[in-house]
């Protein structure tokens, strides 16, 4: 039975959710080893969630480092079909102010190296990425935005960077003239990852500043930031409640089927060792 159908992962500013109830941590090892904390249990709004910090309590994680197969798994283990992302991001466009909310639906992925698979050895799965975001579980999070009256923006780009440092102003400019919505370093590979875990993912990301493009500042700093997200996670927390209660028992999306017509290798050249390690997503495909 699943101990949780419903995964929540903090960014900046999010290490914790008010409002559970029924509370329990539970510590679950990996084949890629272990989360970036442990995984708070509970009742949000009468369902059964999942919180995990994304950055470890304290947010002692870059962003480069975060073990993000291991968040994926251990979050499916427990049986998450959706996870709905918080991060903290930067605006590439003037009508996408601080304090606003976006729900992209697109990604730019700029990132460099990182862990985005988690089929790398003994096997092949090519995953559809066309939309890289659940478009049910956005359009719930805009809705429920939209109703907490919150200043949301449904649909736009995502720039996935590597960070830690944040953008050149050059980059800035080029990400701007790709159409590029927002910037942030968390949505590559978790999205990645959710759609080969067949996990829905969607992304509530609150806009800190105007990167560094905007005549207004020169050039971003950490202070500022968390000084505009600690102003703006309240309204994320609001809209985490709502989206929650508004959430349906079943799935009606293509996200719980992502792996059926990706798997590439045949079936009689996987070993059992890879079969066995990876039996939690694929068991219901490879005997």
């Amino acid at each position: 039975m699943a101990e949780a159908q419903i995964g929540i992962i903090g960014g900046s500013g999010l290490d914790q959710i008010e409002g559970m109830s029924e509370i329990r941590e539970v510590t679950i090892d990996t084949p890629f080893g272990k989360p970036s904390a442990a995984i708070t249990l509970g009742q949000l709004e009468g369902k059964a969630v999942a919180f995990l910090p994304r950055h470890g309590k304290g947010h002692f994680i870059y962003p480069t480092a975060v073990p993000v197969r291991a968040n994926i798994y251990a979050l499916k283990s427990l049986g998450v079909e959706r996870i709905i992302s918080v991060s903290a991001v930067g605006s590439l466009k003037e009508e996408l102010p601080p304090m606003d909310i976006v729900v992209p639906d697109q990604i730019i992925d700029r990132t460099k190296g990182r862990d985005s698979t988690f089929f790398s050895d003994g096997i092949v799965v090519h995953i559809a990425f066309a939309d890289p975001f659940c478009p049910d579980l956005s359009h719930l999070l805009s809705q429920a935005g939209r109703r907490t009256g919150a200043n949301i923006h449904e649909g736009g780009i995502y720039l996935a960077m590597e960070g830690p440092q944040y953008s050149t102003r050059a980059e800035s400019e080029l990400y701007r003239s790709w159409g590029a919505s927002i910037i942030g370093m968390t949505a590559i590979p978790e999205a990645k990852l959710a759609r080969e875990a067949e996990i829905c993912y969607a992304t509530l990301a609150s806009v800190t500043d105007f990167d560094c493009w905007h005549p207004r500042h020169d050039s971003v700093t950490t202070e500022m930031i968390i000084g505009n997200l600690q102003k703006g996670i309240g309204t994320a927390k609001k809209i985490l409640k709502t989206a929650v209660d508004d959430i349906p028992a079943e799935r009606t999306c293509a996200c719980g089927h992502a792996l059926k017509d990706a798997i590439a290798s045949a079936p009689e050249s996987i070993s059992r060792e890879t079969k066995d390690s990876l039996k939690l997503l694929l068991g219901k495909y490879l005997q």
